[in-house]
Parts: C-alpha cells; sequence; structure tokens
C-alpha cells in the first residue's frame, strides 16, 4: 500500500464520519439552544432538564437517518474491501 492510498482512505473515512456526525450533533446543538432559551425565559435553571430533551431528539433522529447513515457506511466499506485485491505488498 502507498502512502498516497493510505491517506486517501483515511481522508475518505473522517468525511464520511462528518457527514454522518453532523446531523446528530446540529440536532444536539439546536435542541440545547432552545432548551437554554426556555430555560432563560422562564428561570428555571436545573442542569439535568436539557439531558432529556436532547437525548430524545438525537435518538429520533437516528432512528431516521439510520438507514441513509448505514448505506454510506456500507459503501465506504465494500470500496475498501475491492481495494484489498489490488493492494501490493
Amino acid at each position: 500500500m502507498t502512502p498516497e492510498l493510505a491517506v486517501d482512505l483515511l481522508k475518505q473515512l473522517v468525511e464520511r464520519i462528518f457527514i454522518v456526525a453532523s446531523p446528530l450533533l446540529l440536532t444536539a446543538m439546536v435542541t440545547g439552544l432552545i432548551v437554554s432559551l426556555i430555560q432563560t425565559v422562564t428561570s428555571l435553571q436545573e442542569q439535568t432538564l436539557s439531558f432529556v430533551p436532547k437525548a430524545l431528539t438525537v435518538l429520533g433522529v437516528l432512528l431516521v437517518i439510520l438507514p441513509w447513515a448505514l448505506q454510506i457506511v456500507m459503501d465506504y466499506t465494500i470500496g475498501v474491501i475491492g481495494l484489498m485485491g489490488r493492494i501490493n505488498r
């Protein structure tokens, strides 16, 4: 395996990680912002209150995007396995 191929494979892997993780991270960020605004308006400063809505929304988004995320991961894995036969030692 050449260093260029290894770097290219790692670059593709990191890109796919960002693509799959970004909807979950954005959901958690937006939910946290909304809960923080509600806490500020109501003067309710309970730290554990923000965890449950974030966990539920992230779980909901995960269930919705799971087929899409699995397809991205499977495409990458199939590509890497296909390259194994052509890699010289």
